[in-house]
């Protein structure tokens, strides 16, 4: 479960490792076309990431709505077991009182 809260802060690191890495790139000692192809590279590299990321993020949720699913139709059963427990205990005391 740690895991699962700690997705949204690697996505913003990813993309201020990215912001970084642009400025970074911007400063340095090269011809403006290496730098915009640079920046390109990068910006591609964090999109893919941020996608991945994404992606990861979403089955993690599908996997924990299922789970969650799973548990609410168990506790459900479980209720109505004891429901019809309560019942059938019920009319054998009545029958006990009323024989």
């Amino acid at each position: 479960m740690d895991d699962d809260s700690n997705a949204p802060g690697l996505a913003w690191f990813f993309a201020g490792a990215a912001v970084g890495a642009a400025i970074a790139l911007l400063y340095a000692p090269a011809p403006g076309h290496v730098t915009r192809k640079r920046i390109a590279k990068r910006t591609d590299q964090g999109r893919a990431a941020l996608q991945d990321s994404g992606k990861e993020m979403i089955d993690r949720g599908r996997e924990m709505f299922e789970r969650g699913r799973k548990m609410a139709d168990e506790a459900a059963e479980m209720f109505e077991r004891g429901r019809k427990m309560v019942e059938e205990t019920a009319a054998n005391l009545q029958e006990k009182v009323q024989g």
